[in-house]
């Protein structure tokens, strides 16, 4: 690992990166090299950001700073009384980036896309939705029964042209190469394996004030952090150690960060497919045996707090059960009560490892390598995992090889994010959901460690079926005494909203004074409203068609 020191010295050391003008510099993904693809409907994050959201685009966009919908592709919504349909109507003018006219037949198709390639559709929406009519510009969504969750997952849905699209023989595998969209940033006029460049839709609905983004290779927290301190990055969504010194204090007047934690928490997931992670007294002991507040000071620098039973942070707090005072407070550090627990599970310490039945417990923890203030986590929870008499280890690896052993289930416990979201809801069903619960080797997109509660699917559709806020308190509630009772998932610390700017050559970057959105490039398809609002901090606008031209 590389200390603060040394990143100085290298910093003295390294030319200083000629960064074109006009254009953005991002560090969102950590990669050795870049692979050239662009398929927006892609579920296991192969795609390069920002493709979902910046050359492909959304409905509508949930901005969590507002607690509201942010109309984009689509001007307006609404439900039909009892929920069975909802009707959104869409911006006119908008064109793709080859001149072709956006119309709501792309919407229709782009959705029964998801219904005909099974693979596409991560969040199920098809178990839901029965139909898709077009009237005039708008398209109305029928729904099986009543369902208010289905607004998010059709917002938050890359729309892709027809034109294009439906010569694809296989969407589920098509790299995508050269993306025709909507989005802001539609043109790939240079790609190497260490770096590429985007740049503005020339036929884009807005007015943009830069001309494009650009990305170098950085495959680790650590080459993020230089290439952020030389001032060849612009805008960063990483970790970094003792950021006022070694970033706020480079440069007061232009480096700058946020950090919020407005969302969920940062999860050790238990593989329930394994022995013994199916036991709730192992879970529960191998959460009581992590330290947390040592994990938040030693890999995340005291930036944010350890995570409780909930998995929430305080902005779900209206949604705490009644009984919350009175939980079993297994996410608390208590050695003592962890080894009791192991005891009673039939793990016992032979000379120092918990046995049984002649088998030692092992329980390896992975880990994106790169991800520095993950990897220091894992290595805290590994370490606490010796401590208890656990063999245990930590595995990196690279992003995409992580990602896809997480999805299919081919893990012990990994460091995973999890589901945020206008209400705690799509959280607690990712971490209960039967329906949810694939085969090991099948991708999940969400309950990745498959486990399944009984009666959660069936709270979760009372959920949906109402627009009663008491009913949905009450269910949303139940839904976190089945996660407080039966410890699914471990969270582990909120997760924070990682954000970093150098505003020398670009400005118009949300912060804490102007909190028009999140300022972590990590979260789409909110990233888009700070795209838009990017200005260069001396050239001219970009000049774009106005809508209608």
């Amino acid at each position: 690992m590389i200390g603060v020191g040394l990143w100085l010295t290298l910093i003295s050391c390294q030319p200083s990166h000629n960064v074109p003008d006009g254009f953005v510099v991002v560090s969102q993904e950590q990669q050795v090299s870049w692979q050239r693809i662009f398929n927006p409907l892609l579920i296991n994050g192969s795609a390069r950001w920002p493709t979902v959201a910046g050359i492909y685009e959304p409905l509508l966009i949930y901005n969590p700073m507002e607690s509201g919908y942010v109309p984009w592709l689509a001007t307006s919504h609404y439900f039909n009384d009892d929920a069975t349909n909802l009707t959104v109507e869409l911006r006119d003018g908008v064109r793709w980036s080859d001149g072709e006219l956006f119309t709501a037949e792309d919407v229709r198709f782009t959705f029964e896309l998801l219904r005909d390639t099974p693979g596409l559709d991560g969040r199920g929406l098809w178990s839901d939705l029965d139909s898709i009519q077009v009237i005039d510009n708008s398209v109305v969504f029928q729904f099986k029964q009543p369902c208010f969750s289905g607004l998010e997952r059709i917002a938050h849905q890359s729309i892709v042209p027809k034109h294009i699209w439906e010569k694809i023989e296989n969407p589920g595998t098509f790299p995508n190469p050269n993306p025709v969209g909507t989005g802001p940033f539609t043109e790939v006029t240079h790609f190497t394996s260490q770096s590429w460049r985007l740049e503005a839709n020339p036929h884009y609905w807005q007015e943009l004030g830069v001309k494009g983004l650009e990305f170098p290779a950085l495959p680790s927290n650590e080459q993020a952090t230089l290439a952020l301190l030389q001032g060849e990055v612009d805008w960063a969504g990483n970790f970094l150690p003792a950021i006022d010194r070694i970033f706020v204090d480079r440069n007061p007047e232009h480096h700058q960060y946020w950090f919020p934690t407005s969302g969920a928490s940062v999860l050790l997931y238990p593989n329930h497919q394994r022995e013994p992670l199916d036991d709730k007294r192992v879970r529960q002991a191998i959460s009581m045996g992590i330290d947390r507040a040592l994990l938040v000071k030693v890999a995340l620098h005291n930036y944010v707090s350890p995570a409780d039973e909930s998995g929430l942070s305080s902005a779900y707090d209206a949604w705490k059960m009644p009984e919350w005072d009175t939980r079993t407070r297994w996410a608390e550090y208590n050695p003592t009560e962890a080894s009791r627990l192991l005891d009673e599970a039939g793990w016992i310490l032979v000379d120092g490892q918990r046995q049984k039945d002649g088998e030692t417990l092992t329980l390896d923890v992975s880990v994106v390598s790169g991800w520095s203030d993950w990897v220091r986590a894992a290595q805290v929870v590994s370490r606490s995992f010796q401590e208890m008499g656990i063999e245990s280890s930590v595995v990196n690896q690279d992003f995409g090889s992580w990602f896809q052993r997480l999805q299919q289930g081919e893990f012990d416990v990994s460091l995973g994010w999890s589901e945020d979201g206008p209400h705690p809801i799509g959280f607690y069903e990712s971490m209960l959901s039967a329906r949810a619960v694939k085969p090991v080797g099948e991708i999940a997109s969400i309950n990745w460690h498959r486990y399944a509660h009984p009666k959660a699917d069936e709270l979760v559709d009372r959920f949906e079926q109402t627009a009663d806020p008491e009913t949905q308190l009450r269910v949303g509630q139940e839904l976190q005494r089945f996660f407080v009772e039966d410890v699914p998932a471990i969270p582990l610390f909120l997760n924070p909203s990682w954000g970093e700017f150098n505003s020398t050559r670009i400005t118009g970057f949300p912060s804490a004074e102007n909190p028009y959105a999140r300022l972590s490039p990590n979260h789409m398809p909110e990233a888009l409203l700070v795209m838009t609002q990017l200005k260069m901090t001396t050239a001219p606008s970009v000049d774009t068609p106005s809508v209608g031209e």
